[in-house]
């Protein structure tokens, strides 16, 4: 060990633990040398450097640390974001669920449901209890007044005279005979023959007995009339074939297989071919009828699917629309490949004015005539009342306040009936129309007040914003009585072309599409007139028949509006003999003696 080093001690606290050594001097020896300064720089820099490189470090990780905190605050944000966005998917999907099960039960109710909208609607948890009796039998109840015995004495009668055979005209105890009495006990059968025959028709022929030039020598009788020049068919076989299919809406092949019934066997394509030459003979009375449509001041319009089965240029698919415009005196169907508002723009023409009763289809509003205002939009009660009854249907939860918004519909039609029922310009009609006002108001104050609710649920919001959208449209009958608050009456003229869509599926040529269209209106229109539709179309038939198979010179007289009521009378419906006043007792005939 080098003598002349020097290792001090460094006295500490008795409480931080024992001496350490140091390897130099912390105090200077004032009898030691001076001080090697370099060597105590050097020391200091060594310390630091150290601390340099422990601070870079000690940096480092902390930035390292401030990293992987940040990551992680972006991993939380961005899952408690996720979370967020699952949590709202899950609620939109739990709501959508909901509406798809409401849409389920309300599509289920169409289909198996009952579907006339007169019967009375109850809620759906209304049960009957054995206290409040059994339901109303239907038909006529007992104690109410009848309608009378009816009377057929405008039927034509075939008198049948009903005796006893020879061997019971006796006593059968004694075997003393009977002794007729004067009088007969009556009675009727209504019975009904149709038969098909031949018209076996001679055409007597003439010989000339002159000697004029240039002229034939034998003349021959002309043929009967015929519709069709060439064809056996005659005109109240056509008759039979246009009602069954465009009045009664029965397929072909149905009324084919009728006609064999009655032992008269005619190929379906000969039928075919003979309605085809049939339709120009009714295109001149369509063309006047769709004129006198447009020329009315108060529609009823609806459109329904047709399938025309051929190709149409610019038409994909078989869907065509069958449109429907129902006037007071006319109604006219109107078949297109579209659905688009050109179709009504086309039909009323530039210059109707009037109120159409409609539903909400967005066609009807696009109508150039509907934004110039010269055709008001009358909307339909009846669809409004049909969405609180899908609210009704799906959602258990709201089942009283769709009950209550359609019990106020009801009340509303029942004041408007009230009103009807009444002559205009009485207190009592006054009266009327106040109550009908006072429940329009009390409608659309209940309609704004729920819509200002901030909690108002989105099955109750949806009926109630189109209530609003539709307001304008939905009082016209307020202000004009005449018009109906609904559009049923557009909807029963479509029924019987849905019923012959349903039985033979639509038409499969242009020409048969007219066709149809052209006869829904004519039947649909002569009963508005009390025409019978086969005594019409026989007549008209007829006259065509009488042309050479073409249309009469003047069509224009076959239309009702055209015809005097004598005339209309003798085309008419055959007029039903009122009820018995007093019917005979026990059909025992006037005349008969004791």
């Amino acid at each position: 060990m080098d003598g002349t080093t020097s290792y001090p001690l460094v006295p500490l606290p008795p409480e931080q633990g024992p001496l350490i050594p140091v390897s130099f001097a912390l105090v200077a020896d004032v009898d030691s040398p001076e001080p090697d300064f370099r060597a105590v720089a050097a020391l200091l820099w060594r310390f630091f450097c150290k601390l340099s490189v422990l601070f870079f470090f000690a940096v480092l990780r902390l930035r390292e640390r401030r990293l992987q905190i940040t990551e992680l605050r972006l991993q939380a944000n961005y899952w408690q974001a996720q979370h967020q966005r699952a949590v709202q998917r899950e609620a939109a999907l739990k709501q959508e669920v909901l509406f798809l099960q409401a849409e389920i039960r309300e599509l289920k109710r169409r289909l198996y449901g009952r579907k006339s909208e007169t019967a009375s609607a109850h809620k759906p948890d209304a049960k009957v209890t054995p206290n409040q009796g059994t339901k109303r039998p239907r038909g006529q109840q007992r104690g109410s007044k009848g309608h009378g015995r009816r009377n057929h004495d405008h039927l034509p009668a075939e008198d049948e005279n009903c005796t006893l055979p020879p061997d019971q005209r006796c006593c059968p105890c004694c075997g003393e005979p009977f002794v007729e009495i004067p009088g007969t006990a009556d009675g009727d059968i209504f019975e009904i023959d149709i038969k098909a025959h031949r018209r076996r028709y001679h055409r007597q022929r003439y010989r000339r007995t002159c000697t004029c030039p240039n002229q034939p020598a034998v003349i021959t009788a002309p043929p009967p009339d015929k519709v069709i020049p060439k064809s056996t068919i005659g005109i109240s076989l056509w008759v039979l074939i246009l009602l069954r299919k465009f009045l009664f809406y029965q397929p072909l092949y149905r009324v084919v297989a009728e006609l064999r019934g009655h032992a008269l066997y005619q190929p379906t394509g000969t039928i075919i071919g003979g309605l085809k030459k049939l339709e120009p003979l009714f295109t001149p009375l369509y063309n006047l009828l769709v004129e006198f449509n447009r020329n009315e001041e108060q529609w009823n319009a609806d459109e329904t699917r047709w399938l025309m089965f051929f190709k149409h240029p610019g038409k994909a698919g078989f869907a065509w629309n069958l449109w429907v415009f129902a006037g007071q005196q006319s109604i006219v169907f109107v078949l297109d490949p579209t659905r688009s508002h050109n179709v009504p723009e086309k039909h009323f023409g530039p210059d109707a004015e009037g109120i159409l009763n409609v539903d909400r289809y967005s066609s009807y509003k696009a109508m150039a005539q509907v934004k110039a205002g010269d055709i008001i939009l009358s909307f339909c009660w009846a669809h409004v009342r049909r969405d609180f009854l899908e609210v009704l249907t799906g959602w258990s939860d709201l089942t009283d306040w769709a009950w209550s918004w359609i019990e106020e519909i009801a009340t509303l039609y029942h004041r408007n009936d009230q009103r009807l029922a009444l002559s205009d310009g009485t207190p009592a009609y006054a009266e009327a129309d106040r109550r009908v006002r006072e429940q329009v108001e009390h409608l659309r104050q209940r309609r704004d007040s729920e819509l200002s609710q901030p909690d108002l649920r989105t099955p109750q919001r949806k009926p109630l914003k189109s209530l609003k959208n539709h307001w304008d449209g939905l009082i016209v009958f307020v202000d004009h009585p005449e018009v109906s608050m609904d559009n049923n009456r557009g909807e029963r003229c479509e029924r019987g072309p849905v019923i012959a869509r349903k039985n033979y599926y639509g038409s499969g040529a242009l020409w048969s599409g007219r066709l149809a269209a052209m006869l829904f209106s004519l039947f649909q229109t002569l009963p508005l007139w009390d025409m019978d539709p086969g005594t019409w179309l026989t007549a008209y038939l007829s006259a065509c028949a009488k042309a050479g198979g073409k249309p009469p010179p003047e069509p224009q007289l076959y239309l009702p509006w055209n015809m005097t009521p004598q005339q209309r009378d003798k085309l008419g419906v055959p007029t039903r003999k009122p009820p018995d006043i007093d019917p005979p007792i026990a059909n025992i005939s006037t005349n008969s003696q004791p």
